[in-house]
């Protein structure tokens, strides 16, 4: 007798009833790739990315939908405007992190096509992390906001030009940089040579221009300060020593909805200032934050939370700040600086540098912000703010 072969039986998997796009950006074209239910291919075509061909796109798509409608890309230069688009054509699009995109490690060629057939596929298989999209109104606020930071970048890399020129000519001061006294001493310079001179100057009119530049930037971040729905959390935060108008401002237009975190720890590490890690087996290594997420926050942390290695105290101007806020406010702010003086000494006692110190110090920050604006979007009592500042 022939023996029969064994026939494996394997386990049917069920496909999903959806239809899922990844769209590739940019400037002059969109690269489509539309994963219909049902089928193991994607369809792809290329587009102009222009407002009559999205809405001509947003048809197409809405056509020949088999089940539910998905649609994606990552987020870049290109902004949340065609997502925008979609949205007003009928389509609901979201924006993805383009870091949290898997990428297979033995894959070296990248194309446009490639890209959209790859987004498709991770959002078919739901491994793609969507990016909270501001309102035009809170991205107009947010890129002020940035527009200072710039102009911030440009003074300091002015002043340093002018600095290095006088160090080449043997011209140093000695003291602290850009005080009255010093421009008094840089007024007084005689350079020998024509040249030098129309240097100097223009090093110095350059600065000048940016400060003013900068101060008018900075004003128009106090003014909306001012107003609504800005004039609440801004108060709050600056009873924090070491947060101003303008960190607060940053602060508040950069993260501007904080529903989408759930715990101070989800805060951190969107900010990149847990410590990274590279476990396997019985070995735990863990190195330097992750940087991962906004930079803009991650920088006005660190700098406040310089401000923590000082002995807690109140001084004039945050008793200024203060005046006006809810007391559990003031009191968060003040088991703030208690708490944080504690951690950077205690850390720098043993031997950690103060670098090292100040990170920590602004990821247990982070927590307390985290504490503070949870009021403003959530229920909760001041008690329950006060702890979760610690979780």
């Amino acid at each position: 007798m022939r023996r029969q072969s064994r026939i494996r039986r394997r386990p049917v998997m069920m496909m999903r009833s959806t239809t899922d796009v990844g769209l590739d950006t940019s400037k002059k074209s969109i690269q489509v790739a539309m994963l219909v239910a049902g089928r193991r291919e994607a369809v792809e075509w290329e587009i102009a990315n222009e407002p009559g061909a999205v809405k001509r796109l947003a048809r197409r798509l809405l056509r020949g939908t088999v089940g539910e409608l998905r649609v994606c890309y990552e987020a870049g230069p290109c902004g949340y405007t065609l997502q925008r688009q979609l949205r007003a054509a009928g389509v609901e699009a979201i924006v993805v992190a383009p870091s949290l995109v898997p990428v297979k490690p033995g894959q070296r060629i990248k194309t446009n096509r490639r890209d959209a057939r790859k987004l498709a596929q991770a959002l078919h298989a739901d491994g793609l992390t969507e990016v909270h999209p501001p309102t035009l109104e809170e991205e107009a606020v947010r890129d002020l906001s940035r527009c200072r930071e710039d102009a911030r970048e440009d003074l300091l890399r002015a002043r340093h030009r002018l600095a290095k020129m006088l160090l080449r000519r043997g011209l140093v001061y000695g003291a602290k940089a850009w005080t009255d006294a010093h421009r008094r001493w840089l007024r007084s310079l005689d350079l020998e040579h024509e040249a030098d001179r129309a240097v100097f100057g223009d090093y110095l009119q350059a600065i000048e221009h940016l400060e003013e530049r900068l101060r008018a930037l900075e004003e128009k971040l106090v003014a909306l300060s001012e107003k609504e729905p800005y004039r609440e959390p801004v108060g709050w935060l600056r009873c924090l020593r070491g947060i101003d108008t303008v960190t607060a401002m940053t602060l508040v237009t950069e993260l501007h909805d904080f529903r989408r975190f759930e715990s101070p720890r989800a805060l951190m590490a969107y900010l990149g200032l847990v410590p990274s890690e590279n476990s396997t087996g019985e070995k735990h290594r863990r190195g330097a934050i992750t940087k991962a997420g906004n930079s803009h926050v991650r920088r006005v942390l660190v700098e406040a939370s310089w401000h923590y290695r000082h002995r807690p105290a109140v001084g004039r101007r945050l008793r200024k700040r203060r005046e006006g806020q809810p007391g559990w406010m003031i009191a968060v702010a003040d088991r703030a600086q208690l708490r944080l003086h504690k951690r950077f000494w205690k850390l720098a006692l043993h031997g950690k540098s103060t670098n090292k110190a100040v990170t920590a110090v602004a990821r247990e920050l982070a927590g307390f912000i985290w504490a503070a604006l949870s009021l403003k979007d959530a229920a909760a009592t001041p008690s329950q703010v006060i702890v979760g500042s610690h979780a």
